[in-house]
């Protein structure tokens, strides 16, 4: 099996008036920092070549659309590509993606040492709220500018390990995990842009964010016997506080390296993907143990039911 370092590049935020270039050439150093480590695989954040503009209201969506990549990779974008040809390094990063057909998503890839897309995933669980609600401290607005992810939770052979993505709050659902895991995922990637306060409660703040946030990761890596790496795009951005808590978690669901900052900052540390095998053959064999027969509201209820 697979031995890697694994490279978790969180970045701090990304302020209204930066260019693509200029968040393109942090990245850029992220990655220089990364192989000078011996890593082979980088994980970026969501939303990582902009601000995180949902927490903006404009009235026609559209005005919006400069904030999205209509290809991929672009002139912008292509060098991110190139180092990691140059590097024999795979890479994940989360964008805002424009189809031909104009629709709008929040979408990760999965790019190959050779610097080709081996994967896609559109962000499924989207939070928040569509329209103005002046009771918020503040807008979450993706429910207006994407729309929920339509290609599934996938899992792709990359570098001889398996690997699937998720994206922000995506986390906190078991059901994604699970669909994950029941591909044998091996490596699950996941960018996030996470406020630091409730917008609905002032009760719940930093801390409580952070402990929910590593709580979701390390449960979902546990419960499916896979690695996971959890990246920040953290910080101050446009006046607005996110969290960082960038980790890489084991398949036993430890914390294997933290990030210290809300800064750009890369952590890593040492994937041996073998040590997957061992709880997806004992506590989670799902072919040995899972009881399908009883699973069936999972899938075909959708609110809560009180029982008569």
């Amino acid at each position: 099996m697979t031995r890697m370092i694994l490279a978790a590049a969180q970045m701090g935020g990304i302020q209204k008036d930066e260019t693509r270039q200029e968040v393109v050439a942090r990245m850029l150093a992220l990655m220089a920092t990364a192989h000078e480590k011996g890593a082979g695989f980088i994980a970026f954040p969501e939303m990582c070549l902009t601000t995180f503009f949902p927490r903006f209201y404009v009235e026609a969506r559209a005005d919006f659309d400069h904030w999205f990549e209509a290809e991929m990779p672009g002139p912008d974008t292509q060098p991110l590509f190139d180092a990691a040809k140059s590097y024999a390094m795979g890479m994940t990063f989360g964008y805002c993606e424009l189809t031909p057909e104009g629709e709008h998503f929040n979408t990760a890839i999965i790019v190959s040492p050779e610097g080709e897309i081996t994967l896609k995933y559109r962000k499924i669980h989207l939070p928040g709220h569509t329209e103005y609600e002046p009771e918020r401290t503040h807008q979450h607005l993706e429910k207006r500018y994407f729309l929920p992810g339509d290609l599934g939770f996938n899992v792709k052979r990359s570098q001889d390990v398996l690997m699937g993505l998720a994206i922000c709050n995506d986390r906190r659902w078991p059901e994604a995990w699970r669909e994950l895991g029941l591909q044998g995922v091996e490596l699950v990637c996941i960018g996030y842009n996470t406020p630091s306060q409730n917008n609905l409660s002032q009760d719940e703040g930093l801390k409580q964010r952070l402990y929910h946030h590593e709580l979701s990761v390390c449960a979902g890596a546990y419960q499916n016997s896979t690695y996971a790496m959890a990246v920040a795009k953290c910080g101050m951005e446009d006046g607005n506080h996110m969290i960082g808590g960038t980790i890489i978690v084991d398949p036993d669901g430890f914390v294997i390296a933290r990030a210290e900052s809300e800064n750009d900052e890369l952590i890593t540390a040492e994937a041996d993907f073998a040590k997957c095998a061992f709880g997806k053959s004992t506590v989670f064999n799902f072919v040995a143990h899972r009881r399908i027969e009883h699973y069936g509201r999972i899938a075909t209820q959708t609110g809560v039911k009180l029982p008569e």
